[in-house]
């Protein structure tokens, strides 16, 4: 499996400031924010399945765009995977005809350009040989993280958490884990509201890494605009056992 971040910023301002959407292989998204507006019109045709953390929209903001661009010249149905919570707040407040049009009835639904799949933490979707698994995590609205399974290497996407006891447990239960994707959102200066909006914060993270048994490669992304090099002098500042790298717009990693 290949993954490339398509975007991986906690905002937009500036032409690598894309919101969280990563390209997997050539027919999967794990979330959907900007990021995914920079795949040109042939790329947007390959993709059938987005698979998502959470309904906030900096990770769903291109899913409506995306099903609009491609749905009438696809003729195929595309699956959003994600918790029932995250599923109701799309449905109800996104596909709605008020926002945008119903796309889970358009052209009928029998055939729709999109399907709504409800996916619990724990449960796993496969793809041919490749295995996404919900785990869970603690944001202000139902959320999962993704971990990705080719048979050979996993990574695991964390999508919007504070600490989460569940997460490091699943975390720890990934043997063949090679990269871990995790969010930190604010500086240490930001401590509450980061408590009070269910992210991390550096020393809430440094926690999350000490308990790990497995050492997997750490990248940080979700930092919030203006604060990035904040945020990893702080991270850096640790020294943990693991030392967690700045993600980077378009990078990718084979698994």
């Amino acid at each position: 499996m290949k993954l490339t971040v398509l975007g991986c910023s906690g905002g937009i301002g500036g032409k690598d400031s894309r919101t969280s959407s990563f390209l997997v292989d050539d027919d999967v998204l794990i979330d959907c924010g900007t990021g995914a507006g920079d795949l040109d019109f042939s790329a947007l045709r390959r993709i059938g399945h987005i698979f998502v953390s959470h309904a906030h929209i900096d990770h769903i903001a291109a899913i409506p765009l995306l099903v609009d661009a491609i749905g009438e010249v696809c003729y195929r149905t595309i699956t959003v995977y994600a918790p029932p919570g995250a599923l109701h707040i799309l449905r109800a407040h996104i596909f709605n005809w008020l926002v945008w049009p119903d796309f889970t009835s358009i052209p009928d639904r029998n055939r729709p350009y999109l399907r709504l799949q409800p996916v619990m933490p724990g449960e796993s979707v496969r793809l041919g040989g490749r295995t996404f698994t919900a785990l869970p995590v603690l944001h202000t609205v139902p959320s999962v993280a993704w971990r990705l399974d080719s048979g050979a290497g996993q990574l695991i996407y964390s999508g919007d958490t504070t600490y989460c006891t569940g997460l490091v447990e699943a975390i720890n239960a990934s043997p063949a884990l090679r990269y871990l994707i995790m969010e930190t959102a604010f500086p240490e200066e930001m401590h509450a509201l980061a408590i009070s909006s269910r992210h991390l914060c550096p020393s809430m993270l440094g926690t999350m890494l000490d308990e790990l048994t497995v050492r997997p490669e750490v990248y940080i992304s979700h930092l919030k605009p203006g604060f990035g090099a904040r945020i990893m002098e702080q991270i850096d500042a640790l020294r943990g056992r693991l030392r967690p790298k700045r993600l980077e717009h378009r990078q990718e990693f084979t698994f």
